[in-house]
């Protein structure tokens, strides 16, 4: 693996560690501020919009690096997305209730962080296959929109992005520990 190559993946592999120590961090202030309990803990809840956080371990073995790293971006991208529209709401939750701007300006970090990383991997997987085309986010976004629900399901929903995101981030970290094991791309 050429030194260019495995800058890139260290690079990504320090960007996902410190966007997922973000994601603790504002995890455990928003369960304090949105759920009223710093130690709220819901593990049976799940969001069907959101990437399987468990594969299984022979198929992502036979796995490309490009169909990998693909994967990456675009769970990293629905991620983005999430947390966009969770943003946009608490800014709207905001103006009704005086709403501390912390968590919003922790969720802006957490979001530059998750493009950052995108790009990180779009440029790593040109590496892999120089023909590679940007996908369009269209496919994340159409599954966004919700049904009207209680103050309390909204709140939930975003513990979830947030739990399961954090979550993910240790499963890409180890993806990129593996690809940059690799004696080339």
């Amino acid at each position: 693996m050429s030194r260019f190559v495995q800058k890139k993946i260290n690079n990504s592999f320090s960007l996902t560690r410190s966007t997922r120590i973000r994601v603790q961090h504002l995890l455990k202030k928003y369960k304090e501020q949105q759920m009223g309990n710093i130690h709220f803990e819901d593990r049976s809840r799940h969001l069907r919009d959101l990437p399987l956080l468990s594969t299984d371990f022979n198929s992502w073995l036979q796995l490309s690096d490009w169909d990998r790293l693909h994967r990456a971006f675009m769970d990293i991208q629905t991620y983005w997305s999430m947390l966009e529209r969770k943003r946009k709401q608490l800014e709207k939750e905001q103006n009704v209730q005086r709403m501390a701007t912390s968590l919003l300006q922790s969720i802006k970090h957490i979001q530059l962080d998750l493009r950052d990383l995108m790009s990180q991997v779009s440029s790593q997987m040109k590496v892999v296959r120089s023909s590679w085309v940007r996908p369009t986010p269209a496919a994340a976004l159409q599954n966004l929109q919700r049904s009207s629900r209680t103050v309390w399901e909204s709140r939930v929903e975003g513990y979830i992005i947030l739990r399961d995101l954090d979550l993910y981030l240790t499963k890409l970290a180890r993806d990129f520990l593996l690809l940059a094991s690799k004696p080339h791309l």
